[in-house]
């Protein structure tokens, strides 16, 4: 007679009640971050053709969105500028601009909907007239210079109100230089996310198309300054000195291609760790789901539970507002 194992794995997954209980990784609304385009104008909402589901928004229409997102009990949200093509220049002066779209943007949200985290991007690339995330010098993109720019960006977001910048723009030394000024200004509070390991990734065009950048870079790359995706070893490195450097949490960019490197750095490193869902992922599921191939719902659960899996305590996803309304449908 054949003997059968005594363990039998099957047991527990027999039931739902059973798979609940024993269910290792969990995602609620808490984990969310939504990005959100802001641009110029009133009651303007301009769809982005790479992006299903996601628009351009004035200020007035990201605090209605931001307003939902509260009830919804998103933590937090990232804004990136649209900025027009007039105010792009070498320079990149309108960055820190008093005035300017983003700063405009963060005082309003503090203001109407306090209760929600605003993160904000520090990155030369809306503002370049040659859609690079530095100043350049004979085509080559140069790190101190570019960091003193940031320095005042970053500055100019916290003045504001920002509660988080963010740093995406993988220059050298700037986080701790950030750091300083910060300090140095009475901006003790105010957090910073480093993205320590973003890489030249293929996944960018969707939002590089969304904040008018993509034009502007043309046939250039930036893998003078962002990780090369081959590399795993140097992605430690970079967070080892961001953190030393005094940064609050890290970012790894984008998600479900690196989640090797989230484990990695989750399991190096005692600090918070965030993950992007980037914007050519979601165009990848978007496009999938939209032709029938794939069930959307199950497809982007499934991609989230891989993200938190693999170690990110919080995502960034454009599907953060969906996500969070299947979440509160399962709970009702």
């Amino acid at each position: 007679m054949q003997e059968y194992p005594k363990t039998r794995m099957r047991r527990s997954r027999r039931w739902e009640f059973s798979r609940r209980l024993l269910r290792e990784t969990t995602l609620t609304v808490d984990d969310l971050i939504y990005p959100i385009f802001v641009t110029e104008g009133e009651q303007v909402s301009e769809p982005i053709l790479a992006m299903p589901g996601i628009n351009r928004l004035s200020i007035d229409l990201v605090v209605q969105e931001t307003k939902l997102l509260r009830e919804l009990g998103i933590p937090a949200v990232a804004l990136f500028p649209v900025v027009p093509k007039a105010l792009k220049s070498r320079q990149a002066s309108e960055a820190y601009n008093h005035q300017g779209l983003m700063q405009r943007a963060i005082r309003i949200l503090k203001t109407e909907v306090p209760e929600v985290g605003v993160i904000t991007d520090v990155a030369l690339d809306p503002f370049t007239a040659d859609g690079q995330d530095g100043l350049t010098r004979d085509g080559y993109v140069v790190n101190d210079e570019t960091v003193q720019v940031l320095c005042k960006q970053a500055l100019s977001h916290a003045e504001a109100g920002a509660d988080m910048v963010a740093p995406s723009d993988m220059m050298d030394g700037r986080i701790g230089k950030i750091r300083e000024i910060l300090e140095a200004n009475g901006y003790t509070e105010t957090m910073i996310l480093a993205y320590s390991a973003k890489y030249a990734s293929a996944f960018y065009g969707p939002f590089r198309e969304a904040v008018g950048s993509l034009q502007n870079l043309g046939s250039a790359d930036k893998k003078t300054y962002q990780m090369d995706p081959a590399n795993a070893d140097e992605a430690l490195a970079e967070v080892r000195l961001d953190i030393q450097e005094g940064a609050d949490m890290v970012m790894i960019k984008p998600a479900l291609p690196y989640l090797d490197i989230i484990r990695r750095v989750k399991d190096r490193f005692e600090i918070p760790l965030f993950a992007y869902q980037v914007s050519g992922e979601y165009a990848l599921l978007k496009s999938a789901t939209g032709q029938g191939y794939l069930s959307e719902q199950d497809c982007v659960m499934e991609s989230l539970y891989a993200i938190k899996r693999a170690g990110a305590d919080a995502i960034l996803t454009y599907y953060a507002k969906t996500v969070a309304m299947w979440l509160a449908d399962k709970d009702e």
